[in-house]
């Protein structure tokens, strides 16, 4: 046998085949019932999460800011005891560091029927002097807001004389000095996130 030949041109075009059997018919698309069903889901989310800001606001009792939650704890405490009870809850004693936040923490007061509550506010004796400056809860210092009535402001220069060196938030949005042992409700606060993972409302708040 010789060597295989070169490639031949191509031919011409064949004729057309007969044509095939009709296919079967494909499935409807059924969107308005899917339409429906996404719009009755949306519409059960709205309540759902009506029903979870129901249960924080009225339920638990907590008052909202955009970072951070806060709850009346209607317990009479000392104000050591009540630190430490904020710190079992997952949150601090209420720090109102902004005038809005003192607004908001004095309407919750006052809506509750009380005229006082203790929040994360305390004289400390640092300066050579023996004067009182004042901290929050979380160890930061007063420096752009606070609330002090008159006659507070005046007294907070002087050397601390007694055990006054802690910190009542009045429904009149006021602050006073009052003795740390002496027991009254306080307001706890929780942040609304955390560097690990989602953070939420308090996980107690009896």
């Amino acid at each position: 046998m010789g060597p295989i030949g070169e490639k031949g041109d191509k031919g011409p075009k064949g004729f057309n085949g007969a044509v095939g059997v009709k296919g079967k018919a494909g499935a409807t698309c059924d969107c308005g019932r899917y339409r429906k069903v996404f719009g009755k889901l949306d519409e059960n989310l709205g309540k759902l999460m009506n029903t979870v800001k129901f249960v924080k606001n009225v339920v638990l009792g907590l008052k909202e800011a955009e970072e951070k939650y806060y709850l009346l704890v209607k317990e009479s405490k000392k104000f050591r005891e009540a630190s430490m009870n904020c710190k079992l809850r997952g949150g601090t004693l209420a720090m109102p560091k902004t005038s809005s936040i003192n607004s908001l923490m004095a309407d919750y007061i006052s809506q509750a029927g009380l005229t006082r509550a203790y929040v994360g506010v305390q004289g400390q004796r640092k300066d050579m002097d023996g004067a009182r400056s004042y901290i929050y809860a979380d160890s930061t210092s007063l420096r752009d807001f606070a609330a002090w009535n008159q006659e507070e402001q005046l007294r907070s220069w002087l050397p601390p004389a007694t055990n006054s060196s802690c910190v009542e938030l009045l429904s009149t949005g006021t602050w006073n000095n009052v003795d740390c042992e002496a027991t009254m409700f306080f307001i706890c606060e929780f942040p609304k996130s955390r560097r690990r993972g989602r953070g939420g409302p308090p996980a107690s708040t009896s």
